[in-house]
Order: structure tokens, then sequence, then C-alpha cells
């Protein structure tokens, strides 16, 4: 078996396992955020549900660590007071990035398991442990039976050869992979990394790399345990590990052999991770402000690349650079090698550690108009703020910050040029207009169809025999005429309509009519007490409001009933009965495509 296979396999009652196995996996640790924790609490007291074992178990607060925003205050006190009730720990705001407090406090090793809220769990991979982010239901069933169902990934083996450029960091080269792999190419694959500059890299550098797994589409970047992470390891768990390894005879479904001493400092352009290039191309591009922190770049190595650029010189005017460790340990030992004294001699503004800018409302957000340069894992519009991000490393962010513009550490200018505010305040006043033009409702007012059936395919909605009607503005017309009872529904319905059904809404085939339709006629909303994966993920990245539900009986719905959803808080009410009640509120990507206007 490979590595993924083996860590499995080993957390299951089976010997061996193959690409395909739906396994139950035993989770070594299961852990919740401040984002989400307070739905995992929910899960867990509606249903009655207790916890299976308190060492194990774990919540983080690491997304709003200034715990300065009223709903997040309020979210991590119910989580602080059900952790007390039942006596688990609480790493608090004063802790940092919690997959990092995994690794740090030895509750994630070679060979280990552990889930939580956090989308950039796989980045355990740093360290030959099988991570996985997910949903607050999973959690919940992770926190109250100690494990969870995983379909065993094929995997891919990926050798990097040659020598390593001096100049190309852990950021480039992960930069340099997304740009060959892009964001689907090794889509839920399992990735191990071979080579003799892969085993030189420092911890600091693995999690970089598998930090970005999650922009990949991979299921996880593994890497081999060397040396130096198995000592800091067995360190942090004080005891003896067995390091994983895959077998001389495991099985890949791909291998790629590439030379790694073509890589070259990257930068990511605004909008897609992957959309990653040279960063000679896009130097002298003018920046706003700068970022230096995430799970990806908060690290000690990081901070002293910082510093070691910005000693002795200034960030440019009109510029503002933003550092955040991803740890409180960091912090301190940042405090204690006079870094933050470099830091603020340069005008930088240094802040206690988290998530920071991926988190809305935190440190490293933008405004409309304004362009950073940032050492992020995502630069999604609207993620990092509202105004445009380009990725790269810690040195080149740092050397921009100083230049005023895209650069690298080897061509920062003496004096950098002078600001043009009127340049600024051209992008904020047309950025502004922009983002007025395609705001998008968060509450809606519509008359209800009430659809009382489970398992409507995508052939009852749109049928085959339509197919190659490739013209969004045809398709209104023969939504639901291959459902029994409401072949007229296109007629009928108006502009504004909502649609109320049942379960699994949308099974069968990928086909995006099914979607495009009804947002042709004008439906609003389909609200559904769950959906069909396909039909989910077309609906949501077409920024096609779809919303669940666990019971409407409570407002006491009827056909033709006025209704009005809140997306973002999930309040419903029945406006003609005067009834309210809650659905399942928009996730927060799902609000990010939809105030995007779709995937694009």
């Amino acid at each position: 078996m490979n590595i993924i296979e083996k860590i499995i396999a080993s957390h299951t009652n089976k010997e061996t396992v193959a690409p395909g196995d739906i396994a139950d996996i035993s989770i070594d640790a299961r852990v919740a955020r401040d984002f989400g924790g307070p739905n995992v609490v929910k899960n867990l007291e509606d249903y009655g549900l207790e916890v299976d074992d308190t060492s194990k178990t774990f919540f983080t607060f690491d997304t709003n660590p200034t715990g300065s925003d009223q709903k997040y205050a309020v979210n991590q006190q119910i989580v602080r007071t059900f952790a007390r009730k039942k006596g688990i720990k609480v790493f608090d705001i004063d802790n940092g990035i919690g997959t990092h407090t995994l690794m740090s406090e030895g509750l994630a090793w070679p060979g280990s398991t552990a889930v939580t809220t956090d989308s950039h769990a796989n980045i355990l991979g740093a360290i030959g442990a099988f991570g996985q982010g997910m949903g607050d239901k999973d959690i919940s069933a992770a926190f109250h039976k100690g494990k969870v169902w995983f379909k065993v990934p094929e995997s891919v083996k990926v050798i990097l050869n040659g020598k390593r450029p001096n100049n190309v960091s852990a950021k480039d080269i992960v930069l340099n992979l997304l740009s060959k792999f892009g964001a689907n190419t090794l889509l839920s694959k399992s990735v191990e990394f071979y080579g003799e500059e892969v085993d030189k890299l420092t911890l600091d550098e693995r999690i970089t790399i598998a930090s970005m797994g999650t922009e990949m589409g991979v299921i996880i970047l593994l890497f081999p345990p060397n040396k130096a992470v198995m000592e800091y390891c067995e360190k942090a768990t004080g005891r003896k590990i067995d390091k994983i390894e895959a077998d001389s005879d495991a099985k890949y479904a791909e291998e790629h052999v590439i030379d790694i001493s073509t890589f070259v400092p990257m930068v990511s352009r605004p909008g897609k991770p992957h959309d990653a290039v040279n960063i000679e191309t896009e130097k002298k591009t003018r920046i706003d402000s700068g970022f230096i922190g995430s799970c990806t770049n908060g690290r000690m190595e990081d901070m002293r690349i910082a510093a070691s650029i910005l000693k002795g010189r200034k960030v440019a005017p009109g510029v503002v650079l933003k550092i955040v460790p991803s740890t409180d340990e960091i912090w301190q030992q940042c405090l204690d090698e006079g870094l933050i004294k470099t830091f603020k001699n340069a005008g930088v503004l240094f802040s206690n550690a988290g998530c920071a800018g991926c988190a809305a409302g935190q440190v490293g957000q933008n405004g409309p108009g304004e362009v950073t340069i940032s050492t992020g894992n995502r630069n999604f519009p609207g993620k990092q703020g509202k105004g445009k991000v380009y990725l790269a490393s810690p040195a080149s962010v740092a050397a921009s910050a100083i230049a005023g513009y895209i650069t690298t550490e080897n061509d920062i200018p003496d004096i950098p040029p002078v600001y043009d505010f009127q340049d600024l305040e051209s992008r904020i006043k047309a950025a502004v207009k922009h983002e007025k033009h395609e705001e998008k409702a968060i509450e809606i007012v519509g008359r209800i169809w009430v659809i009382n059936e489970d398992d409507i395919d995508t052939d009852m909605i749109f049928h085959n025999r339509y197919l190659q009607i490739t013209d969004p503005a045809e398709m209104g017309q023969y939504i639901f005429d291959n459902l029994a009872g409401y072949e007229d529904f296109a007629k009928k319905s108006q502009p504004g309509d909502i649609v109320i059904v049942g379960k699994n809404f949308g099974a069968g085939s990928s086909r995006q009519q099914a979607v495009d339709g009804f947002k042709t006629l004008g439906v609003q909303a389909i609200i559904a007490e769950s959906f069909g994966a396909i039909y989910e993920r077309n609906a949501i990245n077409a920024a096609f409001p779809i919303l669940t539900y666990d019971s409407l009986d409570s407002i006491e719905i009827e056909n033709g009933d006025i209704i009005k959803v809140n997306f973002e808080t999930g309040d419903i009410v029945n406006v003609t009965k005067d009834k309210r009640s809650k659905i399942n509120p928009f996730a927060e990507v799902q609000l990010e495509i939809y105030r995007n206007d779709g995937l694009f």
C-alpha cells in the first residue's frame, strides 16, 4: 500500500484498503473551530449526542483571534460554555491556527488521523498525517462516534528531480505545481512527494506546500517524514513514533517526474490561485498593501525571511504591510529574536496569531480597488476583501511592500516611486461603482410552489430530449414538463416565485440546464430537504440560490403563500400566515460565489 492507504487501513478493522473502498476511520483528533464550532455544538445538543472521547476532542479559535466581531464573540462563548460542561480542551483566541496547534501540541503525528471544520486540515500531510476538513455534520458525528466514513482515494506519485534554485521558496514550489496541474487535474487524489530536494525540505516549507493542496483540488499532499520531522513530532508527542512509508511495491494511479531546477519565483494573479505565472511578468504592478501570514506562510522561517529583507528599510509611502504569525509560540519567538522591533521600525502592522486575512473582518482584508500582494493560499474574489489579491512568497511580499510595486528581493529600488493617490482614488471609485452594480439581494420575498415529492431527478426537471438546447433563454419553457402534474409549470410560474420540494432534488445527470432553466423563468430560489450532489454544486457555482431545511411544519406553508427568506441568517417567514422559522443558511463559499454572481 501507499501512504494514504496505510494510514486509513491502520485506523480501520481492515488489513488492507484500495482506492474506491469505503471505510469507517477512527479519528485521533476531532476538532472544531470558532467557525463551524457553534453548529457542531447545536447538532450534538439537538440530537442528544454525547462526546466519545474528550481527550481526543478539541476546539480551536483561530478565525477571529481578536474576538472583535459580535457574532463571533457570541459563537465563541457558546463553544466555551459547551466545552466547560463536557470537559473539552479549548485552544482559545491567544493560541493561533488550529491545524498548526495539532502539530506543535503533538495531537497529530506521522500516520495519525484528524478532522476539523478547517478546509485546510490537509496541511497535516506536511508531517505524513491524514487531515481532512469537513462540514459541521461530519465533525459532530466524529465528536460522537470517534469515526467518520471515507472513500479511499487514488494516489499520485510526484518526483521532483534536479537541484532547487536558490531563489525559489517553498511558496514558489507550490505555485509552480499549481501552474502545472491547475485546480482539477489531480482532483480528489492523494499526492505523495519524493526526490532529493523534497527530503531536504524543512517542516515549515512542507507546511507551506501542503497547505495549498485544497487549492489544487487534491485530498491531501503527503510528505514522507524525514529525520527532522520525526524528531519534531516525537518531541511534541513525548513518545517514539513509527515512521510511515509507502511499500516498495505500492500502486499509484499516476506518476509525474518534474525537474525542480526549472522552477522560478512565481505570483498568482487575482481571482485564481492556479493562475500562477513567473513573477517577472507582473513586475512593477502597483500595490496598495501586503500581507504575510495565514496557515500557508505564517511560520518562523517566513518571519525571519521577511525581517531580513525589511531590516533597515521602510515600507513604501502609501503602502500598508500587515504581518500575522500562525501561532502564539511563533509570535513569542519573534519577540525574543527582536523581529517585532524590526517590523515596527519598517512601518509594519504586526498582529496577534491566527488565520487573519483569510477570515472576513480580520487583519489582511482589503478594500474596493485596492491591490494586495499576499502570502495567503486563496485569492478568490471577495476572499481577502473587495480588492484584487496576488499570491506570492514572504520574500516577494516584503520586497514589494518596500518597492511599492510587485518585485523580488534582488530588485528593490533605493527610492520607491512617488505614490499616485489620484490613481488609487479612481480605482476605488471604479470598484465601488462596479460593486454596487453587481450587488445581489441577501433577502428575497416571493410566492411559493409546494411540490411534495422526493427524488425529483434532472430528467423530470429538464428532459434529455432538450439537451441540444444551449441558449439559456430557451431553457425555461421546458422546466418540469416531464414531472407528472407539473407539465404546465413554465406557463403558470411567475418571475419571483420560490419552489419548495422534498429530498434529493436534482438527482441524476450533471446537466446544467436543470439549473439555468429556473433562472430563465425568474425563479428566485429552490428550498429542499436535500439536493443531489452534482445539482447542488451546479446551482451554487451558477449563483442560483438553493437552501436546505430540516422541517417547515411550524410555518404551515401552502401552495401560493408568500414567504420571505434570508440567505445569510436562514430566517424564513411565512408572510401570509405570519409564521417564522429557521432553515440552513448559505455556507461561506456559497455566499462568496453568490455575491460574485457565479464561480467565474
